[in-house]
């Protein structure tokens, strides 16, 4: 924090808790990172070690809430300081659910195995991963260097992680059209792009608090509409 408190404690107490949020964020993208190469690559242990990590993501993610609620408790921070801890706690919640998006990536991989490739998707995947791994990777930034330009472009790349998920599910439903064989392979994909475009939002959710704790406003700005494909869990809609 840049600004100091009369009180010391209070000043350790922000530095650790931002500290607790730059792990997590490292944890999340380390876990991204490792479950798309997990299923370009048919890897049984990067997936294991992705869904054995997550557990560990969220009991960063728990440490890290409770913390925040202590000092709210404790401090009763107002102004600034209290629009911090509440864009914490939005922000915890964003990274412990992209934990899980890439948990999940990394089962589909397993699922993934026995298939095989459908030509292009593995290169539309990456650039699909890349994309929203600099969203998330610079929404954190924004947090900590309390930049609401690199937030707001953080916000605006939303729309085209949207279409790049938008561009890969066409691909994926023509491969599946044109044979059945590939329909298996094709959904878990789909599943895996979907995971990708939720984790670009949670990005974008970042972002947007950081604007909250920098000028006290959240953006106002319309958020781009769900697909009619999927229910906001990812699974396709009437899926149980």
């Amino acid at each position: 924090m840049s600004d100091k408190h009369i009180v010391s404690g209070f000043d350790r107490d922000l530095a650790s808790i931002e500290a607790s949020v730059a792990q997590l964020g490292s944890m999340a993208r380390d876990a991204l990172h490792d479950a798309v190469q997990a299923c370009i690559l048919r890897d049984t242990q990067i997936a294991a070690r992705v869904q054995a990590g997550d557990k560990a993501l969220d009991q960063l993610e728990t440490q890290t809430r409770m913390a925040t609620i202590k000092l709210l408790a404790l401090r009763a921070p107002s102004a600034v300081d209290l629009r911090f801890v509440l864009a914490v706690l939005e922000i915890c919640a964003h990274l412990e659910r992209c934990g899980d998006y890439a948990k999940n990536i990394a089962k589909r991989s397993l699922a993934l195995g026995p298939h095989g490739q459908l030509i292009g998707t593995d290169r539309a995947l990456l650039r699909m991963s890349d994309a929203v791994t600099q969203m998330l990777a610079d929404a954190l930034a924004a947090f900590l260097d309390r930049d609401t330009d690199k937030a707001r472009a953080v916000i605006e790349a939303d729309l085209d992680t949207d279409q790049r998920y938008n561009s890969l599910f066409r691909g994926l439903l023509t491969y599946m059209m044109e044979d059945p064989r590939n329909i298996t392979a094709g959904m878990h994909l789909h599943f895996v792009a979907k995971n990708l475009e939720r984790i670009g939002d949670r990005a974008t959710g970042i972002a947007e608090q950081v604007v909250y704790h920098v000028t006290g406003e959240i953006p106002d700005q319309e958020r781009p509409r769900e697909d009619p494909y999927t229910s906001p869990d990812g699974r396709m809609n009437g899926q149980n």
